[in-house]
């Protein structure tokens, strides 16, 4: 079998059935066009046969395989449950112990001794008369990968066995271990050394794939259970644990370096063709479809015989069904149990359904592919050989080939699949073919389904109207499919036009040309600010340097209104409506009561998973903040005059919050929602780093509000760079201020000269490294490219930037006020600080949460403001509940108003 890494370019003869419109295009077999076999097609050379032509590409030596991730999760989630049972249901665990310990106790000597001689001969003759019989056979991969498991098994029994020893509670310890028979002040081991390893070792080589072997290895592991637990040398947690951790491993290591490919070759393919009947002379492989679903679609080839027609084979094997298996799985957990075929499916299930279906296919009325036969290719591949069809895909054809009569053809396909209930899931441009004679012929039905329900058969038909929507607009693809299906049916699809209900790559073509159009708009809003641009500076040049008085005011306020509407004119002329609406606008002017309101098809939304993933997050960590405070001395010894007023001050911080953001967009925004949308971004700082969360939903708030996205980002941007600047500077101002409160001289601390230096330096190794410099200069210019173009907008309007620096100020002193307050509520004036060694604490751990990534800075900024407080004087006893009660004002309590904020803006399309 010969293999190429790279695809030489196509020319006529070569042996691509993709590209294959007519007999020019097919490989020079010998034959005629019927088929038939010519002088030269039974006497080719004897050396030829059993090769495969044009690219195979060369197979990787290993792959990793789901399934294996999926057999680690499991056995890592198993591993969990039961440490959890033995940690909290003590009671049971002993109970089993006691009943098997009654049970094993009245086994006869004779038999527990043979068992225990037995079975400590077997479990290290076994795993060495394997490995013996798999180097006979050059397996030797599989032999070196038992052996790295077994390694890494018993790095982990040991690892195990401290912990137990050393960290664990004692009901775990308890439950996997028990005072040695040989000496009572001993304990057993919690996890068997010997054992684990064995079973890493025989799982990944793949024991229990072969039925002798691991009929072998069951008795072993029982006869070892049975001695050890009789004996009195292990419990039956223990031995739970011990198989777990091996198997977990094995499977932790094969998905880690992959297992070998057993992936059949062409040769393969040649005689797995003669031993259903055929007698093969070529194979050429075709080249795959570009796609982003089509990689477990199996590999094709085309098959000359020495006499008869060619054949169309596809090849499934084991390492390609599981491609895209956690893209099928989340589209299975998210969508209402119709999504794709299940995630994990036996070679034996797939074969039969694409059988099924191409049978099912045939007998409704629709041009498909026949299939004449199907076999198995050893244990890991199966093969399914139909009559080859000779055609050309959708997508490869040139668009003035796309005629009426072959539209309405495609639809006529698929009105016979619906007429029998049938799916096909897939119908994109690849997945429709066209022969020589026009006649179209629908392939790929392996992902089909029989007894479709109604949703399948209607996804079916929005699906084939934007897949020829893309290729011959919406008004004829609307128009083809009415003369065939009928207004009604069309009408009734129209719910399913929605990206979740059309294939993976669909979406991404709709995705691109999104793109595409966005880029157009832009360049449009661009030119008309160039036009707008030179009359401006032409009457900004003869205005000179005198102040401009009322009228010249007036003059360049119309003069920006004038640049607006050109731009807003601009944008309108280049706005395009997406695919998806115009085929909703065509259907609704044959049909304008057809219902358009998209069916609700997701089952999970994402975001109802990152609601529930906040809310468990939030719970989790408010616990672990909780557990170790008591509430009864700290209540009643607080001032709850000076709680009220962190409650104040926290609530005012949401309004700073608002006038720093709206200081630099200069549209207009109504001020309450925009103190609703900072309400809503408390929630939302216990699901994203408060860097990430603040500003995502921020950008989200200002589109909604009617901001262009460009403009959106950048006012967000210009934002965070004003406040990081305004942080940067009171840092320094307040460190200044308190380095001089205890010294008769204005000299700065020692801390303030340490920072400034530490700055320094960072500044001169990143300018220094070109690498580092390359990535800040690339990072910096980006940022400027927005920004500083929309202060300029903002400067013009010196009142706006005045509320977006005077709310950042009051944002900062909000906080400051807060902590301030939070420390007097538990303490007295012997125990106070000054307002500027609260500022600094503050801004320290403030821009320490910032750059944590745990959500809403927690533990990061907890610990920095306790260790600064108890830093600058203040006793270890005030500053924690201080610390407790200004995160509880600010952080944790605002999550239920947030949430509900969140809930009202979203309901009010405002997010």
């Amino acid at each position: 079998m010969k293999q190429q890494g790279a695809h030489p370019e196509d020319t006529e003869g070569t042996p691509d059935a993709s590209s294959r419109p007519d007999t020019a295009h097919e490989p020079d077999t010998g034959e005629d066009p019927d088929g038939a076999a010519g002088p030269g097609g039974a006497h080719r050379d004897v050396a030829h046969i059993d090769e495969v032509e044009g690219d195979e590409p060369l197979l990787p030596a290993r792959v990793h395989r789901p399934s294996d991730l999926m057999r680690l999760v499991g056995g890592v989630l198993a591993v969990v449950v039961l440490l959890a049972i033995a940690a909290f249901a003590h009671g049971t665990t002993s109970g089993l112990e006691q009943d098997i310990n009654k049970g094993t106790g009245q086994a006869p000597d004779l038999l527990i001794k043979i068992a225990g001689l037995a079975s400590s001969i077997a479990i290290l003759l076994v795993p060495v008369a394997f490995a013996i019989e798999r180097l006979i056979k050059r397996d030797g991969l599989r032999i070196a990968d038992g052996v790295l498991a077994a390694v890494l098994a018993h790095g982990v029994t040991l690892a195990t066995d401290l912990w137990v020893a050393r960290a664990a509670p004692d009901s775990i310890q308890d439950a996997l271990t028990q005072p040695s028979p040989g000496d009572i002040h001993a304990l057993t081991d919690p996890v068997h050394g010997y054992l684990a390893p064995v079973i890493a070792y025989m799982t990944a080589v793949g024991m229990s794939r072969r039925p002798r072997w691991r009929a072998v290895l069951w008795v072993v592991l029982l006869l070892d259970a049975f001695s050890m637990l009789v004996t009195g040398y292990t419990t039956p947690f223990s031995i739970i644990l011990t198989v777990l951790i091996g198997w977990t491993v094995a499977y932790g290591t094969l998905y880690a370096v992959g297992s070998p490919n057993v992936r059949p070759t062409g040769r393969t393919l040649m005689a797995g063709l003669r031993t259903v009947g055929f007698r093969p002379v070529t194979a050429s492989r075709e080249e795959a479809a570009d796609t982003a679903e089509g990689g477990d679609r199996g590999r094709r080839y085309f098959v000359t015989l020495e006499d008869g027609a060619p054949l169309d084979v596809t090849v499934v094997d084991r390492e390609q069904q599981a491609q895209g298996f956690f893209y099928r799985a989340w589209r299975n957990l998210a969508l209402r149990g119709f999504a794709t075929r299940r995630s994990l499916q036996s070679l034996r299930q797939a074969l039969e359904q694409e059988a099924l279906l191409a049978y099912a296919a045939i007998a409704a009325g629709a041009n498909a592919p026949k299939l004449i036969a199907t076999s198995e290719l050893g244990p890991d591949a199966v093969m399914l050989v139909y009559e080859h069809t000779g055609g050309r895909s959708l997508d490869s054809l040139a668009d003035d080939e796309i005629t009426d009569e072959l539209l309405r053809d495609t639809w006529r396909q698929v009105q016979a699949l619906q007429s029998r209930r049938i799916a096909h899931r897939r119908l994109v441009g690849d997945a429709i073919l066209v022969d020589r004679s026009g006649t179209v012929i629908l392939t790929d039905l392996r992902g089909g389904e029989i007894a479709a329900g109604d949703l399948l058969l209607r996804m079916d038909v929005s699906q084939l109207l934007v897949t020829l929507g893309l290729r011959v607009g919406a008004e004829r693809a609307v128009t083809s499919a009415l003369n065939v299906l009928g207004p009604d049916a069309v009408a009734d699809c129209l719910p399913m036009l929605q990206p979740i209900a059309l294939s993976r790559s669909t979406r991404a073509t709709l995705r691109r040309l999104a793109r595409e159009r966005a880029e157009r708009e832009r360049e449009a809003v661009l030119e008309a600010s160039r036009q707008s641009r030179p009359a401006r500076a032409h009457d900004a040049d003869d205005s000179g340097p005198v102040a401009l008085d009322k009228a010249g005011k007036k003059a360049v306020r119309a003069e920006q209104r004038a640049e607006k509407r050109a731009i807003d004119e601009a944008l309108d002329e280049a706005r395009e409506e997406d695919l998806l609406s115009q085929i909703r606008q065509e259907v609704l002017r044959i049909r304008p009561q057809a219902p358009v309101e998209p069916a609700r098809l997701e089952r999970v939304r994402p975001r109802t998973l990152i609601s529930l993933i906040a809310g468990a997050i939030g719970a989790y960590f408010l616990l672990t903040q909780l557990t170790h405070i008591e509430f009864g001395p700290l209540i009643s010894n607080a001032e709850w005059g000076w709680v009220a007023a962190a409650v104040l001050f926290s609530a005012l911080s949401y309004v700073a919050a608002a006038m720093a953001l709206l200081g630099f967009v200069p549209e207009r925004v109504p001020f309450p929602r925009t103190v609703a949308a900072q309400v809503a971004g408390s929630f939302v700082k216990i699901v994203a780093p408060a860097a990430v969360g603040g500003v995502a939903l921020n950008t989200r708030f200002l589109q909604r509000a009617g901001v262009r996205p460009g403009l959106a980002v950048a006012s967000v941007g210009a934002s965070q760079l004003f406040g990081l600047g305004c942080h940067i500077l009171m840092l320094l101002a307040f460190g200044y201020l308190t380095g001089t409160e205890k010294t008769p001289s204005l000299s700065p601390s020692r801390t303030v000269i340490g920072g400034l230096l530490t700055v320094a330096v960072l500044v001169l190794v990143v300018t220094s490294v070109p690498f580092l410099r390359k990535f800040v200069v690339t990072r910096v210019r980006s940022l400027f490219a927005g920004v500083v173009p929309r202060m300029l907008d903002v400067l013009q309007r010196p009142q706006k930037l005045i509320t977006g620096i005077g709310g950042m100020l009051l944002l900062t002193a909000c906080f400051v006020m807060c902590l301030d307050a939070s420390i007097r509520a538990f303490g007295d004036e012997s125990t106070s600080v000054s307002l500027a060694s609260v500022a600094v604490v503050f801004l320290a751990g403030n821009a320490l949460g910032s750059a944590a990534p745990t959500p809403g800075g927690v533990g990061a900024v907890e610990a920095t403001l306790t260790v600064g407080l108890i830093a600058v004087g203040l006793p270890k006893e005030v500053a924690a509940p201080a610390v407790l009660l200004f995160r509880l004002l600010t952080l944790w309590l605002p999550v239920l108003p947030g949430w509900l904020a969140f809930n009202h803006l979203t309901r009010k399309a405002a997010l």
